[in-house]
């Protein structure tokens, strides 16, 4: 007789012997406030918002964070595959243009001691344009910031201390570049942890709105020595002659913004990284 626990116990050569038994995933139609986990990554929040195949989780601590949406999900221990509900089945909410439930008969809150700077103009004006409302609701104020070679100067005079934070979008921050030695330099220096420096990845902060928004599947390849914004203009067939062109190049991509879902998911995540880390010593105060 065979021993239940005995290992050699069954037919070793019958198909699929040597496969782990693997939990199979399940569909899960999304519905706000449904708390979820990102398998890969670990992080676990609420559902915020869902367009375009992005999802928005929000975690106890009001963290914010943008996933594709799809398999990769635990759902009260269990494997899921999320889906977007059919319209008939989304409820209708009023919301701010970073998708947000809008509260429009409260008052925005005093401004809190904590800033976010933005470099680059064009960069500053799409944040207010999505993220607006909802910063001036936390108070949360944005200052432009002409250039990261200011950026010691204002954190020394700023002297950042808890309760009294500093986030910085840096435009096109990446590694080995000046401007990473720079947030380095920051970071290390007196009152460092409480100055939080990020950036997007993207050439110019036009790449971070979704190129079909501007009739374009991709945004194209510029060669050396072409500035990026002039040939991008070249590209879509707009007048690049000089810097009025440019700045209506802008106008013109910045007016086919409307909310969230217009952009890339990696700016959201940034962004929102921000308004967590300059509002974490506040919550108990403004909300």
């Amino acid at each position: 007789m065979t021993s239940p626990h005995d290992r050699y116990a069954g037919d070793v050569l019958s198909p699929g012997w040597q496969q782990p038994r693997k939990v199979a995933s399940t569909d899960l139609v999304m519905a706000a406030g449904m708390v979820v986990e990102d398998v890969t990554t670990g992080f676990c929040g609420a559902v915020i918002r869902w367009e375009n195949g992005v999802v928005v989780l929000e975690d106890r601590r009001g963290k914010r964070r943008s996933f594709p949406v799809g398999a990769g999900f635990w759902y009260e221990g269990k494997p899921v595959t999320l889906k977007t509900p059919t319209k008939s089945m989304t409820t209708r909410h009023t919301r701010t243009a970073s998708g947000s439930v809008a509260t429009p008969l409260q008052r925005a809150r005093v401004a809190l001691p904590s800033r976010i700077y933005v470099e680059g103009r064009h960069d500053a004006e799409l944040v207010e344009k999505v993220w607006g409302e909802d910063l001036r609701h936390s108070g949360v104020v944005v200052e432009f910031l002409g250039g990261i070679d200011d950026l010691p100067a204002i954190v020394h005079e700023f002297a950042p201390e808890r309760g009294r934070r500093l986030g910085v979008l840096v435009d096109h921050l990446v590694p080995g570049s000046k401007e990473s030695r720079i947030a380095a330099d920051v970071s290390r220096g007196s009152g460092g942890e409480f100055v939080y420096v990020t950036g997007h990845p993207f050439i110019d902060i036009w790449e971070a709105v979704r190129p079909e928004r501007v009739g374009l599947s991709a945004w194209p390849t510029i060669p050396r020595g072409t500035d990026w914004k002039h040939g991008i203009c070249a590209a879509l067939g707009w007048p690049h002659a000089d810097q009025a062109d440019i700045a209506a190049a802008w106008r013109r991509i910045l007016g086919h913004v409307n909310s969230w879902s217009d952009l890339q998911p990696t700016l959201l995540t940034t962004v929102e990284e921000l308004i967590d880390f300059v509002t974490q010593d506040h919550i108990d105060t403004n909300g």
